[in-house]
């Protein structure tokens, strides 16, 4: 068992959110809005400072015992059965706060002047603040069935949030579709705890909690057997959070909430959740090769796949969305191949500018007077003269670009994956990094380049955003550029000291069954052995791409309506039909699963089960059945005597026959 610190301010970084949402939600109708506003802010800042105590703290400690912990008590203990009420930080949960509480403070930042005009304005920040606890009770939680509450926490509050607005009836329909998808991960998730939580039961130590990730990474021996079973069920709750195929299809839609809610969920918190739990159970994955393998081959093509979606989508938002399915699966990929650092590295700086882009095209919409086509928009670079610089260091570092932050973490994500021996997996995201230059090339131009394509009224409105919304961009460029620097490779002169702060954590998962027969261990090994030109010679091939790409879309789309319209006429245009409506994915699943459901629920349970059994037969029934009984018993309790009289001489004569035949 691993030693740990003792560290009570833990449950405060997850609490104190959650205190700013009561009394906000409390307070709902009596608080100012500015002051609920400023209690929400103050909230996440303050959660914000106490995870950089906290990490501080770790990081004074040494490599392999770098673990804070702090008991609320027992939660659970029946039958063996011991679940502790807890939180833990390591390593990797310390990259997880620091992230999901800095960037979450800023898009709290941002809201105050995106939302401020906004009738549900004390509503929104509660909610917000709720997402950052549940997503800080998923990060911290010190077993598998607290990430699972704060795993099921993010999905109400993306659910509340998407359908923000609700009295739009596709707002809500947004919302629900991402409760429901994210259901059906969630019950491949429970399924896999119970699966793991049977197979370890019988092989506990008295006071281990059977679900507690220090538990389970001292028992990989005996989870063995269970591991595929285990990984896959766990990677399906994975594939609805972290929006994989084939359950990625409600992460576009989510758009429909407010942007701030865009950025929260794309970069900081609910997205994210899936790759965190499979890197935080990276000590059951490499005990099945199979199951990383599935792992990366879901993940390279859901970025392959949704980039080509991204190409087409005219809805600046819809085009980011799909961006993210794409980055998403990188970092899918990434954990498939072994490479868990490169992938929670990519998780991070993919937040820095992916909230950057989000809340870039927020003042994009809040300058175009809520216009999110595309099409409509153009020429802002004079208009927005912070938002427009911001937006292209965001297009850059998601582009790859050296020496911008999405280079770092994509490029060591390309290389883990070729230096594995899987050279198919490293096309496939090499190709879909070529799309992302082009496509964030393409949004650049038609939203900041050439003519204003607006009415003369939204025009004559074009105005920057003001400083409680273009401070969070400034502050999130920043970490745009310099956020990959911590992963600087080695074939660079660097040390990848991001990799090396974050390998105690999954050596340990390694370590406990063998790194030889681990499959994310064989390619850590395999990384450090390839030869230094050849992850040379790639990068330079991926930054080349990149260019290409950049340059292509600009080429394109700049002035050259010509060549964009032979774009869209390429094979009569079905190409770009296919594309534009998402491979018809949407209309498949409703066809196939949409529309039988609601045949069966309308056929057979509601007009068979609800009203001919339980309405018509057993309340309608039994209330019939009361009517006619009551109706036959009113008849001899009428109130008349004559009719007492006959009945009562009618019965005497039957009496008195009786004993003349029976005597």
């Amino acid at each position: 068992m691993e030693s740990h610190a003792l560290d009570t301010s833990l449950r405060w970084i997850v609490l104190v959110p959650l205190l700013g949402a009561a009394l906000n939600g409390l307070l709902l109708r009596r608080m100012p809005r500015r002051a609920a506003g400023l209690l929400a802010c103050a909230a996440v800042g303050a959660s914000f400072l106490l995870s950089v105590a906290a990490v501080v703290r770790l990081a004074g400690l040494e490599p392999h015992h770098r673990l804070l912990a702090d008991s609320l008590g027992t939660w659970l203990d029946i039958a063996g059965v011991r679940v502790e009420l807890g939180f833990a930080m390591d390593q990797l949960s310390a990259v997880m706060a620091l992230v999901v509480t800095g960037v979450g403070f800023l898009i709290h930042v941002y809201s105050l002047g995106y939302m401020a005009h906004d009738p549900g304005f004390n509503r929104f920040f509660t909610y917000l603040n709720l997402f950052i606890f549940a997503m800080m009770m998923l990060v911290l939680g010190e077993n598998l069935v607290m990430l699972f509450v704060g795993w099921e926490g993010v999905g109400l509050c993306s659910y509340l949030l998407i359908s923000f607005w609700f009295n739009e009836e596709a707002n809500a329909a947004a919302g629900k579709k991402a409760f429901i998808v994210n259901r059906i991960g969630d019950f491949g998730f429970l399924l896999g705890m119970f699966v793991l939580g049977a197979a370890l039961l019988p092989h506990l130590g008295g006071g281990e909690g059977v679900f507690s990730f220090r538990t389970i990474a001292a028992h990989t021996h005996e989870l063995a057997p269970w591991a595929t079973a285990i990984a896959l069920l766990l990677f399906l709750g994975a594939t609805g959070k972290s929006a994989q195929i084939p359950l990625y299809v409600w992460l576009p839609d989510a758009m429909a909430g407010p942007t701030p809610v865009s950025a929260l969920i794309h970069a900081a918190t609910m997205v994210t959740a899936g790759v965190y739990m499979i890197a935080r159970m990276n000590m059951v994955y490499v005990l099945s090769p199979t199951a990383m393998t599935v792992v990366a081959v879901v993940g390279a093509v859901t970025a392959l796949f949704a980039a080509t979606i991204a190409l087409t989508q005219n809805d600046i938002k819809k085009v980011l969305a799909y961006s993210t399915v794409s980055q998403l699966g990188y970092m899918m990929l990434a954990c498939g191949v072994g490479a868990f650092a490169a992938g929670i590295f990519h998780v991070m700086t993919h937040a820095f500018f992916k909230a950057l882009l989000f809340l870039g095209a927020g003042s994009v919409i809040h300058a175009m007077s809520g216009e999110q086509d595309m099409r409509l928009m153009g020429g802002l670079r004079r208009k927005l003269p912070v938002t427009w610089p911001t937006f292209l260091i965001g297009t850059v570092a998601l582009a790859g670009v050296f020496p911008f932050a999405g280079f770092f973490s994509k490029d060591e994500i390309l290389w883990k994956a070729f230096s594995e021996g899987n050279p198919g997996l490293w096309v496939v995201g090499f190709l879909g990094a070529g799309l992302t230059a082009f496509y964030m090339m393409r949004l650049v131009v038609l939203t900041f380049f050439g003519d204003n394509r607006a009415s003369e009224e939204v025009r004559h409105h074009v105005h920057e955003s003001p400083a409680t919304m273009t401070v969070p961009l400034v502050i999130l460029a920043a970490l745009s550029v310099v956020g990959g620097w911590l992963g600087w490779p080695h074939f660079l002169g660097g040390a990848n000291r991001f990799e090396q702060w974050l390998a105690p954590v999954f050596e340990a998962g390694a370590g406990g069954h063998g790194a030889d027969a681990a499959h994310g261990a064989a390619a850590h090994g395999a990384a450090t052995h390839a030869a230094a030109s050849t992850e040379w010679l790639l990068a330079a091939a991926s930054l080349s791409l990149a260019l290409l790409g950049l340059y292509a879309g600009y080429r394109a789309y700049v002035g050259r309506a010509t060549l964009a319209g032979k774009l869209h006429a390429f094979a009569g245009g079905r190409p770009h039909r296919v594309l534009l409506n998402k491979y018809y994915v949407d209309e498949g699943y409703e066809a196939s699963l949409v529309r039988p459901g609601y045949a069966l629920s309308d056929r057979v349970l509601f007009r068979a089960v609800d009203t001919g059994l339980i309405d018509g037969l057993l309340v309608n029934g039994t209330a019939l059945l009361v009517s006619i009984t009551s109706a036959l018993l009113r008849l001899f309790q009428n109130g008349k005597l004559r009719f007492y009289a006959y009945v009562f001489a009618l019965g005497a004569a039957a009496f008195v026959l009786y004993l003349a035949l029976t005597i």
